[in-house]
């Protein structure tokens, strides 16, 4: 990845290239398309993925969990999400001694064909079902940004955005993996004093976001302690939160995101783990005023991952040309960090279930080429971007292609990768 250094870890059996983002350290989980059309769980290792239905049924991964055979056989995560903390650590320490350099027992029980496939060319799909869908709005400068051009001359953040993570119910019915085509939405759009008109957005937009995924919370009824949430969360994947800005800006008020939102969101193709991003874990931003009891924090509860945000236009694509990076920024510079946002989603007593997805918000750093969305990279349209091919834009427009890329590495840490979460524009369709 472009602009983000880092070195591998571990050896493998798996040959693994220099500089991959998926050395034996990381083992990210996802699923892929099997036969019949039923997903397989899998693991990714370098260039390859290694299936874990097939591990499985081997009775390799027995122990790791109860009933091992069927959480490993299931189409998605959800059954060892439900299995806790110590089943998923175990689970990870099992296949990063099977797939070590010197351990035979792949190879002795006759799978390396079964298990170990190339990852170029092959369909993977969601890796979980998700549960529920919570997006935060938790960037300082993002919110910050938006409050600058929305009310101008006015205090850009809202009295309640220092106090508590700010966040909506998203849709979970219109998640779509990394690949999936973006059909362009329609919707209620108002200008000036005219009346509403129905009508393609012009507006579209995409949102540079890390989300984590949880196991099962405590009973409902009972709060998550923002000190031990990290014991609920499995871990993160890259998400691109698709917002029509002018059908928002219309419908927002009073209650907030709805269409706008709800008609697309990409998750990345691998959840990595929290133990994998364990070197990351850092310290954020010093919080003024400090939060209350219920959302403070005594540990590191960020993590230092390099992100950015390339597009490339219909004609770039035509003639071969790689996206173009349009924005760089990093996940540690997020306010609210997972550990408070899972902490305030739960301090009502509201259930955190396996499979729950919540995403960060808008990532954007403090400098106009760190910004994670194109209203702030364009300024609301008033600063056109200049793409490789000579186009402009102040939005997206059809054909348009997003890439997002995620990587923790440092000099003498493993390189630990998110992988990409990407997505085209597609034409509206006939009303």
């Amino acid at each position: 990845m472009s602009g983000i250094a880092g070195r591998t870890a571990a050896a493998s059996w798996v040959p693994v290239p220099a500089g991959s983002d998926f050395p034996l350290a990381n083992l990210p989980f996802g699923a892929v398309a099997g036969p019949g059309g039923r997903a397989h769980l899998c693991v990714a290792l370098g260039e390859h993925a290694v299936d874990l239905h097939v591990l499985a049924r081997t009775g390799l991964l027995d122990g790791v969990c109860a009933d091992a055979g069927a959480v490993f056989a299931a189409p998605s995560l959800n059954p060892l999400l439900a299995c806790g903390r110590p089943a998923w650590r175990a689970a990870r320490e099992r296949l990063t001694e099977l797939l070590s350099a010197g351990d035979e027992r792949i190879r002795e029980a006759g799978v390396v064909d079964a298990a170990l496939f190339p990852r170029a060319g092959r369909q993977f799909v969601l890796p979980l079902d998700v549960r529920d869908y919570v997006d935060f709005y938790s960037s300082l400068e993002h919110a910050t940004n938006l409050g600058k051009m929305f009310r101008p001359g006015g205090e850009p953040l809202m009295p309640n955005w220092r106090f508590i993570p700010i966040g909506y119910h998203g849709r979970t019915s219109t998640i779509v993996p990394s690949g999936s085509g973006i059909v362009r939405p329609r919707g209620q759009l108002k200008e000036g004093d005219a009346p509403p008109a129905f009508a393609p957005t012009r507006a579209l937009d995409f949102e540079l976001e890390v989300a984590f995924v949880t196991g099962d919370g405590p009973p409902h009824g009972e709060a998550i302690e923002a000190d031990r949430a990290r014991e609920t969360i499995f871990g993160v994947v890259l998400l691109n939160d698709w917002s029509a800005r002018d059908i928002q800006a219309w419908e927002y008020q009073p209650l907030g995101p709805f269409l706008g939102k709800s008609f697309a969101t990409t998750l990345g193709t691998w959840i990595v783990t929290l133990d994998a991003l364990e070197p990351y874990r850092v310290r954020g931003p010093v919080q003024r005023p400090e939060p209350l009891p219920h959302l403070a924090v005594h540990d590191a509860e960020h993590y230092d991952v390099a992100l950015e945000v390339s597009l490339r236009s219909q004609a770039m694509a035509r003639a071969g040309t790689e996206p173009h990076v349009v924005a760089r920024t990093n996940f540690r510079e997020l306010y609210w960090s997972m550990a408070q946002q899972l902490a305030h989603a739960a301090s009502n007593g509201g259930r955190v279930s396996a499979g729950d997805l919540y995403g960060s918000g808008t990532i954007s750093g403090a400098t106009p080429d760190s910004y994670g969305s194109m209203i702030e990279l364009t300024w609301r349209g008033a600063r056109p971007l200049t793409l490789p091919d000579g186009s402009a834009r102040a939005f997206l427009e059809d054909g348009d292609e997003v890439v997002m890329r995620g990587v923790a590495a440092a000099e003498g840490k493993p390189r630990i990768g998110l992988g990409t979460c990407a997505g085209t524009v597609l034409p509206a369709r006939p009303a």
